[in-house]
């Protein structure tokens, strides 16, 4: 049977323990539900129960955690490569690249034993942030500040942007955020992960295979969008003249920041960064893009989710997990180019556990079939008939 245009969706291409997405709004990573992990939990544990398939013990995290901290800075090969890069690069691109060159020079380059695997992994997440702050820092004609070991990873990110102390509530909300984005079952980038290192290519080769495939607006660009509508609404009361026509007939606009190919109820991750949005908007004495975000909610869930168009059959549309994060890190004074480059940062950490689950022995080549609908029997003609 074709599923022509429905880009798979629903279709069940093989088994997995590291997350489960249910349609009634639950996220579970390794079975801990993720509102648990999001108000108890630091990134770091969150990356070590992906990959190891718990929680880890006191002495399990510090160690795990100075592996990561000690692995952070980045190798003079590689930043004078992006020293090199164009002055309009995009962020992503330079990112896809720049973690290429990582992998070229890693010491287990041509490895691929599961322990191995591990020790790459484990640079990976601990040399994406430097990348990602090296690029920004680099693009504003600014020199690359060095990372610290003393510092958590979302502390230390903020760190690198800003060469100074983060706010408490900036750490919290970063590492909120990155614990919220670490995984998601098998979505687009995941996906391209696996097929990747299904061929026994190098754990690298799948890293930049999710990072290109995260780079494109339908899979990364949510948060970005998102706040590009906050920016053009501009004011609370000019939400229900830009919203209104979007709901309004049979046929829809997508609105940013609301929808989800999966979910079937309220985003569970939405109402963390919902929290922490407020939270840094009193912070700065300005609410004004939780208010209109959280607008454009209610106006949203009163016009798509009402009893009767529920009872049609017809899709609930609610906020997603880019909803708030827009704000977050526009409240934080992140650029909006450095909005996918975090998310990369995050989702590193559940590529590498599917990236771990498909190296696996037992698992084979993805090689799906397509149905094939176009012409059949044409004749060949010479060239001076043509």
């Amino acid at each position: 049977m074709s599923t022509q245009g429905d880009g798979l969706r629903g279709i069940v291409v093989g088994d997995t323990e590291i997350s489960e997405v249910l349609a009634e709004g639950e996220l579970f990573y390794r079975g801990y539900n993720i509102h648990d992990l999001a108000d108890h939990a630091t990134f770091e544990d969150v990356v070590y129960l992906l990959w190891n398939g718990d929680l880890p013990t006191k002495s399990q995290l510090s160690t795990f955690s100075t592996e990561l901290a000690e692995n952070r800075a980045l190798p003079e090969t590689v930043l004078n490569i992006i020293r090199e890069f164009p002055a309009n690069v995009s962020s992503m691109d330079a990112l896809r690249t720049a973690m290429s060159a990582v992998g070229m020079i890693d010491p287990d380059q041509g490895d691929n034993s599961p322990e191995a695997n591990m020790r790459k992994a484990i640079r990976m997440q601990a040399k994406i942030p430097t990348v990602v702050a090296a690029i920004e820092r680099l693009s504003q004609g600014l020199e690359p500040i060095s990372p610290r070991i003393d510092l958590g990873l979302a502390e230390n990110f903020l760190f690198m942007l800003a060469g100074k102390a983060a706010d408490p509530l900036y750490v919290k909300t970063i590492d909120n955020d990155f614990i919220l984005h670490a995984d998601h079952e098998l979505n687009a980038s995941t996906f391209a992960t696996r097929v990747t290192v299904a061929t026994q290519a190098d754990i690298y080769s799948g890293l930049v295979s999710g990072i290109g495939t995260l780079s494109g607006p339908r899979h990364g660009g949510a948060a970005l969008e998102t706040m590009e509508m906050l920016l053009e609404i501009g004011t609370l009361d000019r939400v229900s003249e830009w919203v209104l026509p979007k709901l309004s007939g049979e046929k829809r606009t997508p609105i940013p920041g609301f929808g989800h190919p999966v979910y079937r109820a309220p985003d569970p991750r939405a109402s963390h960064l919902r929290e922490q949005s407020r939270l840094l908007g009193e912070l700065h004495n300005d609410t004004k893009w939780w208010q209109i975000t959280s607008a454009i909610e209610k106006l949203v869930d009163e016009l798509s989710n009402t009893p009767e168009r529920l009872a049609a059959g017809k899709q609930g549309i609610y906020a997603n997990v880019d909803c708030f994060a827009a704000s977050c890190y526009y409240e934080m004074g992140l650029p909006t180019r450095l909005f996918v480059p975090l998310f990369a940062i995050s989702r590193t950490a559940g590529w590498c556990a599917h990236m771990f689950e498909q190296y696996k022995p037992g698992q084979r080549i993805i090689r799906p079939r397509a149905e094939y609908v176009g012409r059949r029997n044409a004749k060949w003609l010479d060239i001076s008939q043509r």
